[in-house]
């Protein structure tokens, strides 16, 4: 698989532990990498939908993070705020693990959400 396909490299698998996020710019666009409490690794869009907030600063607790402004949650699969004030789903972006390296194709919206607004 080359480079391009897999997107852009962002870190090293090590670099997050368990129920915790990274934040990382990709073509000055942030992106939250999210270890969820199974140990899946995950990339979404870095600002909440509800509020420009980082999402990065939130709680991850299974496979969700905290809005710490507002206390939106979010699915790591779906994008899909779980708890209010959002609404808006917000970008998952596709992540390809190899070896130790993790990459994120900011080109490849998995959920269809809009990435326009962020």
């Amino acid at each position: 698989m080359s480079e391009e396909t897999k997107g852009e490299l962002v870190c090293n698998a090590n670099d997050i532990q368990v129920k915790q996020a990274l934040r990382v710019l990709i073509d000055d666009y942030p992106v939250a990498i999210v270890r969820d409490s199974m140990g899946e690794i995950h990339a979404i869009a870095d600002t909440c939908s509800h509020a420009d907030i980082s999402l990065s600063e939130g709680e991850v607790e299974g496979c969700a993070i905290e809005c710490w402004g507002h206390g939106s949650q979010f699915d790591l699969r779906s994008g899909q705020p779980l708890q209010l004030p959002a609404y808006d789903p917000v970008p998952v972006f596709a992540v390809t693990i190899d070896g130790d390296d993790v990459y994120v194709d900011v080109t490849n919206v998995v959920n269809g959400a809009s990435v326009d607004n962020y």
